[in-house]
């Protein structure tokens, strides 16, 4: 979070204007309805002043009839053109926010895989509802109601001046300490306000990570429940404290404000009565200081608001601030502005990595790739080998550039992935990993992101050759059954199943395989194994493999050690090299033989 300073940035309050250009008509109406209300409002006293001055002390019920339907008909007029104006701010404000969530979760789709794996996934929610929710008040009736309130002020300034300038000046005299007050009070606010929203996106991280399915499992199986729930109790105690404290500010400042317009009329009433009493002043009538009064007294919320209006807009800007801060975080895989679009159907699925180099970060000792060159002919099952952490999964991910090389190239068809629009690459691109995701919605619905406009025969038929139709059918629900969070409804090798038969409805020209098999038991295993194989034939296979078994019919085997292809070939030919692969192998096997000698013991 970036420091905040005593005043508001005058480059975030442009910004912030910026976002009303898009609906200048409404800003327009708006002005017109505000200063029909005001001027209306203005009336009604000097309405006041004839039924006082002319009609009762004179005894004249005509006059006072008729000024009352005035009084009564500019009081209506400008409570209806209030509600008008108030209407037509709460849209454009409530467009505002809509825009802005918008842009915001579009920003943050558009953000590398880097981002999301070093930002917490409360920090994220905390920004798109909390910090958007925050500034509600400010777009929605902050600008109207400044306007109204503004003009509300001038016009019975005026009124008053018109009426008696030394009652005015008495009744403005405190003005400027107050404007003096709420601007400190505003600095207070916008540092408790940025604090709040940390703490709030804090919190929500603690819960996002804890009362999810896998948070629950994790701290149940550890032991951890008490130690979760203190880290939650001490972030929910610095955020209640940090809410007294804004509520308790605001409460000391609209009681001093409610304070002093409760005085002023006094004063008033004392400098009016030593003006008529002590001075004799003939050109002030009772009329005229009942009048001011009632003037005076539409002071009070539009001066009150106004003043708020600043406590409120120093804070908020903190708000807009965290906003900015993620809208203008540089996304660094985009589409290039030549980029050409492919249709899966023009897509052979040849892959070529040219001497490629890549690392997460730039003060890593060595890179997590380092010269790798590879070519993978349309339709061939190439495996991926190694131990943990030799780049086997880094690999696959700049085949759909969820990262860009640092040197060297990645080319599908002879065209630099980075010359292919994403757009594009997402279509023809499908990956299975170990841990598949599912949305907490219906087995039809996950099994769509394969293929929105899938019709219920294609998903049958889908379901049918990744081997799960026969359990969906028996589900009592079908394929109308919810998954659950995470799919925790389902077994690992469902969630699998479901995936592959997701992944065979996108009928992808390039799949990836990111050790799809390796948590699950044998016999899922031999299901997901055989529901593979529908989903390989004709498509350019990438498979990260952990058990060796499952990649001995690959074209071409590759070996890797700290991030370089150390060896390569056909499993035949990689066990006569008697390398790297062969020790593998023999190990792992040798693993099961012992496994199962244990066993049978």
């Amino acid at each position: 979070m970036k420091p905040q300073g005593k005043s508001i940035n005058k480059a975030s309050m442009r910004r912030v204007m910026g976002l009303f250009k898009p609906y200048r008509s409404s800003v327009i109406w708006t002005v017109v309805l505000v200063l029909l209300s005001s001027g209306l409002g203005i009336l009604s006293p000097f309405f006041l002043k004839i039924i006082v001055n002319e009609g009762l002390m004179n005894k004249q019920l005509s006059i006072v009839t008729k000024y009352s339907m005035f009084t009564l008909l500019a009081t209506i007029g400008g409570v209806a053109f209030g509600l008008g104006f108030g209407y037509v701010s709460v849209l454009v404000g409530q467009h505002i926010m809509r825009d802005l969530r918008n842009d915001l979760y579009r920003h943050l789709q558009g953000m590398s895989l880097k981002f999301f794996t070093g930002t917490r996934t409360g920090e994220i929610q905390s920004r798109l509802a909390n910090d958007v929710g925050g500034i509600q008040s400010v777009v929605s009736d902050t600008a109207a109601n400044v306007l109204s309130n503004v003009t509300t002020v001038l016009s019975t300034l005026i009124a008053m001046f018109l009426m008696d300038w030394r009652l005015t000046l008495l009744s403005i005299g405190v003005l400027p300490l107050f404007a003096m007050l709420s601007a400190k009070i505003g600095d207070g606010m916008r540092k408790y306000r940025t604090q709040m929203q940390t703490q709030m996106a804090d919190m929500s991280a603690t819960m996002n990570e804890t009362l999810s399915v896998s948070g629950v499992l994790l701290t149940k199986t550890s032991g951890r429940q008490t130690l979760a729930f203190q880290k939650f109790q001490t972030e929910n105690e610095n955020l209640t404290d940090t809410s007294v404290k804004i509520t308790m500010t605001m409460r000391v400042f609209f009681n001093m404000i409610t304070l002093t317009f409760s005085i002023t009329p006094v004063l008033v009433y004392w400098l009016a009565g030593y003006l008529v009493i002590g001075q004799q002043d003939n050109h002030l009538s009772i009329g005229t200081i009942v009048a001011f009064t009632a003037l005076q007294s539409r002071l009070f919320f539009p001066l009150t608001s106004l003043l708020n209006v600043q406590v409120e807009v120093f804070s908020a800007m903190a708000l807009f601030d965290r906003i900015f801060e993620y809208l203008d975080m540089k996304q660094d895989i985009v589409d290039a502005p030549e980029a050409i679009a492919l249709s899966p159907s023009q897509i052979r699925g040849d892959v070529e990595f040219s001497d490629v180099k890549f690392q997460y970060e730039e003060s890593q000792d060595r890179p997590t790739l380092d010269g790798v060159s590879l070519k993978a002919s349309a339709g061939q099952l190439v495996a991926l080998v190694g131990a943990s952490g030799s780049g086997k999964t880094t690999l696959t991910y700049l085949i759909p550039r969820l990262y860009d090389v640092v040197s060297g190239s990645v080319q599908i068809d002879g065209h630099d992935v980075r010359s292919i629009k994403l757009e594009s690459l997402g279509k023809a691109i499908a990956v299975v990993t170990q841990e598949t995701y599912l949305v907490h919605d219906t087995i039809r619905e996950n099994l769509r992101y394969g293929n929105p406009d899938a019709n219920d025969d294609e998903l049958e038929a889908a379901a049918k050759a990744a081997a799960i139709h026969d359990h969906i059918s028996s589900l009592p629900e079908k394929y109308d059954t919810i998954v659950g969070e995470r799919g925790y409804k389902l077994s690992g090798g469902e969630k699998q199943r479901i995936a592959i038969a997701r992944a065979i409805l996108k009928d992808p020209r390039i799949l990836i395989l990111d050790e799809a098999t390796s948590a699950l038991d044998t016999s899922s295993e031999r299901l997901i194994q055989s529901a593979l194989v529908p989903l390989m034939k004709g498509r350019t296979t990438f498979a990260v493999a952990h058990r060796l078994s499952t990649i001995q019919a690959a074209d071409q085997i590759l070996v890797l050690q700290h991030g370089v292809i150390v060896e390569r070939g056909t499993h035949s030919e990689l066990l006569t090299l008697n390398g790297e692969y062969a020790r593998l192998y023999h190990i792992q096997f040798e693993d099961q033989a012992e496994l199962a000698a244990s066993l049978d013991a």
